[in-house]
């Protein structure tokens, strides 16, 4: 919103009439401040300016719309100022309004060092409330030839224009919460230098004392800036083409660059940065198009929160290949080594059915629906070669599946030893693969809490599976139709206990191992 004008004191001109109350002074300055703004504006500033025209300031004598706009000026890297040129209806008389950076409208006017002085004081007058500042100038023409460049009018100097954009009260806390998550944020703002870094104090930025300006970034060579990029965080006065470098540069050290962007000059470094985020409210179709994500709401807590979506979705596809991984080694393992050593085969087609009835939906469903750890926004970004399984998830995994091998052929090689029949030994050792099943969803549920902590943390799918899992197993161990259909004999009860508690132990060295490394951490 258009916060206040300022009329820069003793600087401001008066024109021949005699205008000399601030009052007038201001509606002039508003006037041509509207007058500079495109047809249809992109920028929010502009934005501010055409909502007072709408309003009841455009109701007074001050806004001419039966003026025509002739030609405009475009803002370019050498001059952040851009100009629209007006003619009167006779068609006699030219306005030329501008408006743009304060130190570039200073050029225009042609300020000596005294009055570039003050005005500086002006400046920073606004800026340390945190507005975003313009300058705004005027200038009349008659010939019929408009000259090729804005240097070539003469023109009147009106004032100062502060814009409030209030700081979402979320930003701070998204701010803080990439900070512990190991993600650093830049802000890259065409705004005054003092405007930035009172911005960047506010959302809780590291080094704000440190704010490079466009023309600085233009005096360093590659090197000079990949080392300053390094802890700098605020870039002011940047133009859209500059961009494109701050991101060439963060990716020259080593980092994985995600960067926002709206407009049309800003689609070569979206394009560039390893994800580009294009504003889906207020940007371009070329920012979009040149995006890897598009923001719907243009909210930077949304990339925060989707930061965090894409760390539980991450971790819970590893969570569900692990349990892939260590489930089916005791399947294939009660599946060969049975016919390796003719022992009595004790899976068949319908056991691995029934175990697969239990696999699936605990891939698709159970770590699907699993929330994110606690320490999911306090841990460091992975590399960004770093695949789906390392190494040692691989063999964390596979050593889970050999365990639980372990204890179910211990079961399977007692009740041989015992004198069971085939049938009752295919009982116990599938109650037992089945048990261990359920407690390898359980302790994979989370790899740095323990089994105790993530009971604590409701999965409604997880509670369907086991209800569903722990009804059909009682039903095929107890109906004597299904019992002969699975090839199955009837046990003592004590036996069914000690085929939970092994499939319960099964898991426990996991348990510990996450206790132990969770507390091996912490100190670092």
């Amino acid at each position: 919103t258009v916060q206040s004008f300022f009329t820069a004191g003793q600087m401001c001109e008066h024109d021949a009439s005699g205008k000399n109350s601030v009052v007038e002074i201001c509606h002039e300055l508003a006037e041509f401040a509207i007058l500079a703004c495109k047809k249809d504006p992109f920028d929010p500033m502009e934005k501010a300016l055409i909502q007072l025209r709408e309003g009841d300031f455009g109701r007074t004598e001050h806004i001419h719309t039966h003026w025509e706009l002739i030609t405009e000026y475009p803002l370019s890297p050498d001059l952040l100022a851009m100009s629209n040129v007006w003619r009167s209806p006779d068609g006699n008389d030219y306005r030329i309004a501008t408006k743009g950076a304060p130190e570039a409208i200073a050029d225009l006017c042609h300020f000596d060092e005294e009055k570039r002085q003050a005005l500086s004081v002006d400046i920073n007058t606004l800026a340390a409330r945190g507005l975003r500042v313009l300058g705004v100038a005027k200038a009349s023409f008659t010939s019929q030839k408009l000259p090729d460049g804005q240097h070539d009018f003469t023109f009147t100097f009106l004032g100062l224009v502060g814009f409030a954009d209030p700081v979402r009260p979320q930003v701070a806390d998204a701010v803080r919460e990439c900070t512990s998550a190991g993600i650093r944020v830049i802000m890259i703002t065409g705004d005054y230098p003092l405007t930035a870094r009172n911005i960047g104090q506010q959302i809780g930025l590291d080094h704000t004392d440190q704010c490079i300006t466009g023309t600085e970034l233009d005096l360093m060579s590659d090197g000079e800036l990949r080392e300053r990029i390094r802890t700098a965080t605020i870039f002011a006065r940047a133009v859209p083409e500059q961009k494109l470098r701050i991101v060439n540069a963060l990716k020259a050290n080593g980092e994985v660059v995600a960067m926002t962007g709206d407009g049309v000059n800003d689609a070569p470094a979206l394009k560039s940065a390893d994800i580009g985020i294009a504003m889906g409210g207020r940007g371009t179709d070329v920012a979009r198009e040149s995006s890897s994500l598009v923001l719907l709401d243009d909210n930077f807590t949304s990339i925060v929160s989707a930061v965090r979506l894409g760390r539980r979705i991450f971790d819970n596809l590893k969570k569900a290949m692990a349990y892939i991984f260590s489930i089916h080694v005791p399947i294939a393992g009660m599946s060969l080594i049975p016919v390796l050593f003719t022992m009595p085969l004790v899976l068949l087609p319908v056991h691995i059915v029934f175990l697969e009835l239990i696999i699936d939906p605990a891939c698709s469903i159970v770590f699907e629906s699993e929330k994110e750890e606690r320490n999911v926004m306090k841990r460091p970004p992975r590399h960004k070669d770093e695949g789906l399984f390392t190494k040692k998830n691989l063999a964390l995994s596979l050593l889970q599946g050999f365990v639980v091998l372990a204890v179910v052929l211990l079961i399977y090689t007692n009740a041989m030893s015992r004198g069971f029949s085939e049938a009752e030994v295919r009982t116990l050792t599938f109650t037992t693969i089945v048990i261990a099943n359920l407690c390898l969803i359980l302790t994979n549920r989370s790899w740095s809490e323990t089994l105790l902590t993530t009971l604590r943390t409701p999965n409604r799918a997880m509670l369907w599976v086991f209800a569903g899992t722990i009804s059909c197993l009682i039903l095929v161990l107890f109906i004597p139709f299904l019992r002969d259909l699975f090839r199955f004999g009837s046990v003592p009860f004590e036996d069914f206990f000690v085929c939970v508690i092994a499939g319960g132990l099964s898991v426990v060295w996991f348990e510990c191992y996450k206790k132990w490394s969770t507390g091996k951490a912490e100190p670092g």
